[in-house]
């Protein structure tokens, strides 16, 4: 992609690439800050209290051991609750360590004369910490928050898994896209950033310097040491009105909130066809009716979507009836599609307080996909023809795919099969994968634009193993009721699309890397809906 072509798309981007920037440095700086208030205290505890120094350094280090997707995923489910509250939890968590580490080190690190001089004027113990150690051991202490500040602005890019929003969000749907544009205008921004925080926290840590406070008054040297105590102010003010000044078609359904419309919160996991669908139910409610429409797309997988359902964090989203069926309640397979879709339309009514509306009219199962070169080589057709074999295949799978029951664990116990190597992969890295030949099967989705582009082959499930995955919007039934032409509005996708369609659709986002927005109005307008 040329210069020229970059510059054009980051300036149609502009408007929502300030929003993000200024929730990303809003999650950085108040976790930065509230980790010093923690970080700072537990420091001179440490230094007072030596025998707490074990036992708390190795709490501490042990919340930093543990995987930024993990600990976001587990203060999920804690708190019942995606967005920016467990991602501060997550990422002050994170930067305890360095702020306390350093506050322990400033202190014990001046030298035993300068206390002496202390003793000897009379300063009580009090005073000595306040007025003595503290204030020289302020550098390393201001070190480690620099520290903690850029290691969290790249944990915070990982905070889009669970809608926190932030720079992240480009680089989630970038990968769920494999669109190399959105992934680079949250990376590289996030990377200046980075550098920005680093440079303004290092610019008043050296106006904290002792030799800084004998520059004269008025002089140049002082001039400077007053901006560098501004620069992460500044910052963490940006940041504030970054985020509370919404853009204008942000702005606008806070403005239309206040006035009675209520907002449709739409949510979607992180794949190109639940993209695709998102917005198509986006478009077609603020189309159809006085509703605001939030988007919350690529929350990650179906765990996360349905608890952010159930816990009323979201309003609407689309799942399938085999995720429903096997992943969400645990039931066995249920071969028949008509019997799948009214097991889970009761169950969902019971125990969520859900409706299933109308299916979009495709059925995306899973399918176990090859190389097609490789499927005439070896004469592959039908899943059970990899048999033997099996064993001397690399296999990519989606993490989710790999745990569930209607995934590999239940493929293995069905089918005998056991791959030699099974490796993790985002739904849209996985094709590159085969692609690239770094694998020789993947659970590729039916609907897929990549398996005809890519010359792949799905096999046949010659023992009926998944069971019917058709699309349909699920809605939580308080909005049905608040909102009832909503469901006239979104019966107007029932059977609209059939499995043709869909992998179209999701070859033009994919394969032709158009803009989901577009795809969508262009669909809708010409089916006669929009």
């Amino acid at each position: 992609m040329s210069l020229d072509a970059m510059v054009a798309y980051v300036v149609e981007r502009l408007p929502e690439l300030w929003l993000r920037t200024g929730e990303h440095l809003m999650l950085t700086g108040c976790s930065t800050l509230a980790a010093m208030f923690i970080g700072i205290p537990v420091g001179i505890l440490l230094f007072r209290a030596t025998y707490l120094r074990g036992l708390l350094m190795g709490v501490i280090g042990i919340l930093q051991t543990i995987p930024s997707l993990a600990m976001l995923v587990f203060l999920l489910a804690l708190l019942k609750k995606i967005g920016v509250l467990p991602a501060l939890i997550a990422l002050t968590l994170y930067a305890l360590l360095p702020i306390a580490r350093n506050t322990l080190t400033g202190l014990e690190e001046v030298s035993a004369e300068v206390m002496e001089a202390a003793q000897g004027i009379g300063m009580q113990e009090y005073q000595q910490l306040m007025m003595v150690r503290i204030p020289l051991a302020a550098p390393v202490i201001v070190a480690g928050i620099r520290t903690a500040a850029v290691v969290g602005v790249g944990i915070a890019t990982l905070s889009a898994f669970i809608g926190a929003g932030g720079l992240g969000q480009f680089i989630n749907r970038g990968l769920a896209l494999a669109n190399i544009k959105l992934i680079l205008l949250g990376a590289i921004p996030a990377a200046l950033l980075a550098l920005v925080v680093d440079f303004s926290i290092g610019a008043f840590e050296w106006g904290l310097r002792p030799e800084r406070k004998r520059d004269k008054k008025g002089s140049v040297q002082s001039l400077m040491r007053r901006l560098a105590f501004m620069l992460p102010v500044a910052l963490v003010l940006i940041s504030i009105i970054t985020y509370f000044t919404k853009p204008g078609w942000i702005s606008k359904s806070a403005t239309q909130l206040k006035t009675g419309h209520r907002i449709i919160r739409i949510a979607t996991k992180n794949f190109t066809e639940q993209l695709i669908l998102g917005e198509m139910m986006a478009q077609l409610i603020e189309t159809k009716t006085d509703l605001i429409v939030e988007r919350r797309f690529n929350l990650g997988g179906t765990m996360i979507c349905h608890g952010a359902l159930v816990n009323g964090e979201i309003d609407l989203y689309a799942e399938y009836t085999g995720t429903g069926l096997t992943a969400i309640l645990k039931h066995p397979v249920i071969s028949d599609p008509e019997e799948a879709l009214n097991h889970v339309k009761k169950a969902y009514h019971e125990r969520f307080d859900a409706q299933w509306l109308k299916p979009f009219g495709f059925n995306n199962t899973y399918a176990i996909t090859v190389r097609e070169a490789d499927a005439k080589k070896n004469e592959w057709n039908r899943i059970s023809d990899l048999g033997n074999t099996a064993i001397e295949l690399r296999a990519g799978f989606t993490a989710e795919f790999a745990e569930r029951p209607d995934g590999y664990p239940g493929l293995r116990q069905i089918y005998g099969l056991q791959f030699g190597e099974v490796r993790d992969f985002d739904p849209a890295l996985m094709y590159e994968a085969m692609a690239k030949g770094e694998v020789d099967v993947i659970c590729a989705f039916a609907t897929d634009g990549r398996i005809a582009a890519y010359n792949l082959k799905p096999l046949k499930d010659d023992r009926n193993f998944f069971p019917p995955y058709h699309a349909a919007p699920v809605i939580r039934e308080e909005i049905m009721k608040t909102h009832p032409k909503l469901g006239d509005v979104l019966s107007l996708f029932g059977g609209l699309i059939d499995n043709a369609t869909m992998q179209r659709l999701n070859f033009e986002v994919d394969g032709k890397k158009r803009r989901t927005a577009e795809v969508v109005e262009e669909f809708l307008k010409a089916k006669g809906i929009l």
